[in-house]
């Protein structure tokens, strides 16, 4: 064999071998990202769910009955008897 062909073939050789180890090293650094990727799935819907029950109880902290006992026991406030209640009128501006 000539010189040549041992010098092409080693040259081959070493590009092949070159080749497969970035190949090896992509495919674990895709891996390593599809892991982390996962991850952060997994905490995003994790927050998600966290969110969804931030929500429903801000609702129940704002309905109707929870208004009214916070209106009683916390400020002290009553309904008014009827004979209490006054209604007022606007007067109305003529030109």
């Amino acid at each position: 064999m000539s010189i040549a062909k041992r010098l092409a073939v080693a040259v081959m050789a070493l590009a092949v071998g070159a080749t497969a180890i970035g190949v090896v090293s992509t495919k674990h650094e895709a891996r390593s990202r599809f892991i982390q990727l996962q991850g952060l799935n997994g905490e995003r819907d994790a927050l998600e769910i966290e969110w969804g029950q931030l929500k429903l109880e801000q609702s129940a902290w704002a309905t109707h009955g929870r208004v009214e006992q916070t209106a009683r026991v916390g400020l002290r406030m009553v309904v008014p008897r009827p004979d209490e209640v006054r209604i007022v009128k606007p007067t109305t501006v003529t030109p």
